[in-house]
């Protein structure tokens, strides 16, 4: 816990915002969203509930902001990562399947970025302002822009179809991370009975085939 003075300056103001991220981040390492809540928050960051409303407008709001932040660290990663795992002379066919691996494959350790968003549209863009949730969009396609940009000049072929293959690629991401992250019950369930385990899928491998598809399928309607 933080012990924290009144803030009076913009420079303490924004430290207790970072701190107030920081928390959050911490506390989404060790437990789903579902179980933060603003009084836990306000008890490890060292503030009563009101204050750390004075500087997010919600719980929901402070969750959106970690995950531009995270999505936009990842958005300045791949760049190097598909470099090194996308053969740029080889065939479309090679090199779109060659993108899906390197996106899902960058996704198997960033737990906290595929927890935000799978719960986007469900959970966070709820409960928020209009001014908010415009803020948070912008971010949004700005982010969806440079993967798009970084997909393009690896499949020229997509031509203008880019964006749209990277906005379905992050719809993606968040379905195949719920589905691969089974509840306790449906984990007894596998146990109790072997044939079921043929619905349980592998985060990294299940979304890098439907990466793949969507990118062939992407592909194939810009040629058509």
């Amino acid at each position: 816990m933080t012990d924290f003075q009144r803030a009076r300056s913009e420079e303490q103001r924004g430290i207790r915002r970072q701190a107030i991220l920081d928390t959050t981040a911490a506390m989404l390492g060790t437990m789903p969203i579902g179980e933060i809540s603003l009084n836990e928050l306000s008890r490890r960051v060292g503030l009563a509930k009101s204050n750390v409303l004075r500087y997010f407008e919600s719980r929901e709001a402070i969750l959106l902001e970690l995950l531009d932040r995270a999505w936009q660290q990842w958005v300045a990663d791949l760049p190097a990562l598909a470099d090194a795992g996308i053969d740029r002379d080889a065939p479309v066919g090679r090199r779109a399947e060659q993108f899906a691996a390197v996106v899902a494959g960058s996704l198997a350790h960033r737990r906290i970025l595929c927890d935000l968003l799978s719960a986007q549209a469900g959970v966070l863009e709820h409960n928020v302002s209009p001014q908010a949730a415009a803020r948070y969009k912008r971010a949004a396609v700005a982010n969806v822009a440079g993967i798009a940009a970084l997909a393009r000049r690896h499949l020229p072929e997509l031509e203008d179809s880019a964006p749209q293959l990277t906005a379905a690629m992050i719809m993606s991401v968040g379905a195949v991370w719920t589905h691969a992250r089974p509840s306790a019950a449906m984990l007894a369930a596998y146990e109790a009975d072997p044939s079921l385990t043929a619905f349980k899928l592998d985060f990294v491998t299940a979304l890098q085939e439907m990466l793949a598809t969507l990118t062939a399928g992407t592909i194939a309607r810009a040629r058509a």
